[in-house]
């Protein structure tokens, strides 16, 4: 395991067998997670040999590949290239009540949703923690700005890679290093339900939003594989749980497709099905991508589906669309690189 992705404790551990006292895994642990050095030669406070040590077991950090910046809200979409040459994307996200990034949790994704750019090619492999948090670190080093809000919904489904998820959300969160506060973090799943009782069950006060996208099985298994193992209901069950046990709200991410998913029988039958769980309805305009023949729902369309879910009580809001004039769908541009790159 890279050092960046250590606990203190196995810190702690790794320069005991270097010999060295245990308040040097301190230093390390801020030096990488609370002044996001790239190199061990910033290290200072650390003796040289410890240095080097240091160096032969750091990870390269993600490269930076191609970047898009938003001339309307100055949303900035990055292209990160990781060490094994994997491209993964993340998205900046400038609001006037902080800054938010949209990260990556694998190179690829196996979920197969019908209306989706990241899941075009399937998955290749999982992320490490170290490499999640770095996606964080670089645009915080690129932007020169602060990031206060952290959201895993880019590339890949996160409770995919649940041991690598749970470790990066404790690394980040640990008042030695970055110290994000856990309420700051959304953490987005197309439904693994086993794997949200699990993370029901760490104890975590994290955000967790569940991309829903269909009132119904039927409708839902032609847009999401992954409805052909779990049910709505189950699903809602386990969302239900994890209320329960977290106390956190849980979030039903609504992409609305045109033509879809996104008519008033669709919006009535929705509200109907989770009507007193006290879940928060997104609804997201769909972002059309080229391999598919989605189309996003016009405006009027959006506004009565989201008046319908109101005249039953359902707390509803309409995702703020950023980045609309570069690739802003999740997966377009790394599609885009993968694709010219064949060519």
């Amino acid at each position: 395991m890279d050092i960046k992705s250590m606990f203190p404790d196995e810190l702690k551990k790794y320069v005991k067998e270097m010999g060295m006292p245990e308040f040097r895994a301190k230093q390390i642990f801020k030096w990488l997670h609370e002044k996001r050095v790239l190199s061990a030669d910033e290290m200072t406070n650390l003796p040289k040999d410890l240095r080097e040590v240091v160096g032969k077991s750091l990870t390269k950090g993600l490269e930076e590949e191609k970047r898009q910046v938003s001339k309307k809200d100055g949303t900035v979409k990055f292209l990160f290239k990781l060490h094994d040459g994997q491209m993964i994307e993340s998205v900046f996200m400038p609001y006037k009540h902080g800054n938010s990034i949209c990260i990556s949790s694998q190179a690829g994704c196996r979920m197969g949703c019908s209306f989706c750019a990241s899941t075009i090619g399937g998955l290749v492999r999982n992320l490490t923690a170290s490499e999640m948090l770095e996606q964080v670190y670089s645009a915080m080093r690129i932007t020169g700005e602060k990031i206060s809000n952290v959201v895993v919904m880019g590339t890949g489904e996160p409770l995919d890679n649940y041991d690598n998820l749970i470790r990066f959300i404790k690394l980040i969160t640990d008042k030695e290093g970055f110290n994000l506060s856990m309420r700051n973090i959304t953490v987005s799943s197309c439904g693994l339900v086993p794997q949200i009782y699990a993370l029901a069950d760490e104890g975590l006060t994290i955000t967790f939003a569940l991309s829903l996208h269909a009132p119904n099985d039927e409708k839902r298994r032609k847009l999401m594989p992954v409805a052909n193992r779990y049910t709505i209901r189950e699903t809602l069950d386990a969302c239900k749980y994890y209320f329960n046990k977290t106390g956190r709200r849980v979030t039903l991410e609504y992409a609305l497709v045109s033509g879809e998913n996104d008519g008033e029988i669709q919006a009535e039958e929705l509200a109907k099905l989770i009507k007193g769980y006290g879940f928060h309805v997104n609804l997201i305009p769909v972002n059309p991508i080229n391999e598919r023949n989605f189309q996003r729902s016009d405006k009027n369309s959006v506004e009565k589906f989201k008046s319908t879910l109101e005249n039953y009580r359902i707390n509803v809001t309409i995702r703020r669309g950023m980045g609309s004039d570069i690739d802003a769908a999740c997966g377009q541009l790394r599609r885009k690189y993968e694709t010219l790159k064949s060519i």
